[in-house]
């Protein structure tokens, strides 16, 4: 069974009713509305927990929610990446449903768990060989009202960006996963966070360890060509996972420091016209699998 269909959670329609924090200055704001943007933050544990922790964008930056979600998912220090995690309650199950991407050891794990006063687990072995991928990040979108492009994309240890294709889940077996196109090119990149999903094409910034902030958009047509564009020519180096939420027509970044166990909150503008610091959150980021949490009613991210 693939529970990405069973509980419907990718086709749950979001409206998003939050803009950028009030305090932000005029161009750093996206709509009119006064209740600040939150970004969810994950983590897989040294002990194979799941974490979470929310900050919402108000000056002073406020953590309003700090816990673990569910204890023992993966052996004591064997989750090596994972890609950003949806979670909410499924359409056709009591409880909370929780899914996405992990690479334990060397094998990628796909599909999650459900919290119904126990937790049940669903997971699905993906494939080997991916103990050396430096990154890896999911984007589904929906193209009709029963159809769902389904995409990830990896970086590996030599630098390459690879894409696959995913087929529509059903209720019986795994999904398909297709290789549809790489580009080489980026053994300098430390992190990615994605910050636009269409139909069309996929948008992530990328930090390079020569300190470069870089824009890279992916159109979905074959073959692969991502286009770069420089946002940031320095100062971007210090971070070693970087995440996104959506905030009215941008987004909130969520840089974090794993030397220092620190993070700090940016507003980014639609298109990055606009990277508003909004300073360090007052949470501490030790933990050595960092990842983005998203709701199944989120809206789609739409910063480009």
């Amino acid at each position: 069974m693939n529970a990405w269909t069973k509980y419907g959670g990718l086709l749950a329609a979001g409206v998003l009713t939050t803009g950028l924090l009030a305090a932000a200055p005029a161009s750093a704001q996206q709509n009119t509305t006064t209740a600040a943007c939150k970004i969810s933050a994950g983590a897989v544990t040294a002990g194979g927990d799941h974490r979470i922790q929310t900050f919402a964008a108000t000056a002073p930056i406020t953590r309003t929610e700090n816990r673990t979600i569910a204890a023992g998912l993966w052996p004591d220090g064997q989750a090596k990446l994972s890609s950003s995690w949806l979670k909410g309650k499924p359409a056709e199950a009591p409880g909370i449903q929780h899914e996405g991407l992990t690479v334990v050891g060397d094998t990628m794990w796909s599909g999650g768990y459900l919290i119904d006063g126990q937790i049940q687990r669903f997971p699905e072995r993906v494939g080997s060989q991916w103990g050396a991928f430096r990154a890896v990040e999911r984007s589904q979108v929906l193209t009709s009202s029963t159809s769902v492009r389904e995409n990830v994309y990896g970086i590996t240890a030599d630098g390459t960006l690879r894409r696959w294709n995913l087929s529509p889940a059903d209720e019986v077996g795994p999904q398909i996963w297709r290789t549809s196109g790489s580009a080489g090119g980026y053994s300098g990149i430390k992190s990615m966070a994605l910050i636009s999903q269409t139909k069309t094409y996929d948008t992530f910034l990328m930090n390079g360890r020569d300190g470069a902030l870089l824009m890279v958009h992916i159109p979905t047509a074959s073959p692969m060509k991502p286009v770069v564009k420089k946002l940031k020519a320095a100062t971007w180096q210090g971070f070693e996972a970087m995440m996104a939420a959506p905030c009215g027509t941008g987004v909130l970044l969520l840089g974090i420091d794993k030397d220092t166990g620190a993070g700090y909150l940016y507003a980014v503008g639609h298109g990055a016209t606009v990277i508003q610091g909004l300073g360090k959150v007052p949470g501490t980021f030790t933990d050595p699998v960092n990842f983005a949490w998203h709701e199944y009613s989120d809206p789609k991210l739409l910063a480009e």
